[in-house]
C-alpha cells in the first residue's frame, strides 16, 4: 500500500499537463514524473512491484487530477 502520496503539477502554468509525484512504500521514499499520456518516469529508485505500484498511482491520479 501506498503511503503520503501527494502530487503537484510540473508547471506553473497548470494547464499543461504533467505532475510531479512521491509517496512511501514499505517504509522507503518513491518519486516520479506522471506525463499527460499516462506514462511514469522514476525520478529516483526504481520500486519494487513497480507494476502493482503504477497501476495504483494511475487510480489515484485519475481520482485526484481527472476528476
Amino acid at each position: 500500500m501506498l503511503h503520503h502520496f501527494s502530487f503537484k503539477p510540473m508547471y506553473e502554468n497548470k494547464q499543461l499537463p504533467g505532475w510531479t509525484f512521491s509517496f512511501y512504500y514499505k517504509q522507503q521514499p518513491f518519486s516520479g514524473e506522471y506525463q499527460k499520456d499516462g506514462s511514469i518516469t522514476w525520478t529516483g529508485p526504481t520500486p519494487p512491484n513497480e507494476d502493482e505500484l503504477k497501476k495504483m498511482i494511475h487510480e489515484l491520479m485519475l481520482f485526484h487530477v481527472y476528476d
